[in-house]
């Protein structure tokens, strides 16, 4: 009889811990959420005029003259995502946002931000040369980067050379400050302004470009450079 009660004793004693503390199994659930998490798609339309086709760009890349290239963002938890536009010309576009008040006035989950806007493609134009792309998502806003963006934005020519490199050097310590955060995940999504070295065509072919795209879930931070050789 003795040996019941202590049995139920201990019973009763596990189900009060779980309902203090919470369940184990939970709690570990719980710490592999990720708070970066984001549909992303950056697809190309290449070949001969008489066989273009869509292909995904995952990695570096060759492209050529008249290729065009479109890219996808549909925010899955709210976290701060910038795409970085770095020409053969040593020229800086911030390609997203859209604007630096994005962040505040249009920026919700759920919803498809594509680069560019609407229906229009970018389209490789005869500058050729390295073009770089930088993917950065953060479950903070990046403040100082942010701020070299609106200083070089309104900069005159010479302080915009001096300000392309410390943006370049912003995002290179950036990175090495978020080196620890490596663990990320990516998935297959099953869904059916003119720059220099750029253009956005106007008749370009529209094919739909989340049917190439996937998502990427990661701990505080995540970042990709893709380096398209533009011949």
């Amino acid at each position: 009889m003795k040996g019941c009660e202590l049995a139920l004793m201990f019973l009763l004693l596990v189900v009060f811990c779980c309902v203090l503390f919470g369940s184990p199994r939970i709690k570990a659930e719980q710490k592999e959420d990720k708070d970066v998490c984001f549909r992303w798609a950056f697809g190309a339309i290449v070949g001969a005029e008489d066989n273009r086709k869509l292909v995904a760009i995952t990695r570096d890349t060759t492209l050529k003259t008249g290729d065009q290239f479109k890219m996808l963002l549909e925010l899955q938890e709210k976290c701060f995502v910038y795409v970085v536009y770095h020409s053969a010309q040593d020229e800086v576009f911030v390609l997203f946002p859209y604007h630096l008040q994005q962040f505040t006035t249009d920026y919700t989950t759920s919803k498809k931000y594509y680069i560019p806007q609407s229906d229009m493609w970018y389209e490789l134009d005869e500058n050729v040369g390295r073009e770089t792309f930088y993917l950065l998502a953060s479950a903070k806003r990046l403040i100082e980067l942010e701020e070299l963006f609106g200083e070089y934005i309104s900069g005159d020519p010479v302080r915009k050379r001096k300000l392309v490199k410390q943006i370049l050097a912003e995002i290179r310590k950036i990175k090495r400050q978020h080196r620890k955060f490596t663990t990320f995940a990516e998935r297959p999504v099953p869904i059916g302004g003119s720059l220099r070295g750029l253009t956005k065509g106007e008749k370009a072919p529209l094919p739909d470009i989340t049917t190439i795209a996937v998502e990427i879930s990661a701990n505080n931070f995540f970042s990709r450079t893709f380096t398209i050789d533009h011949q």
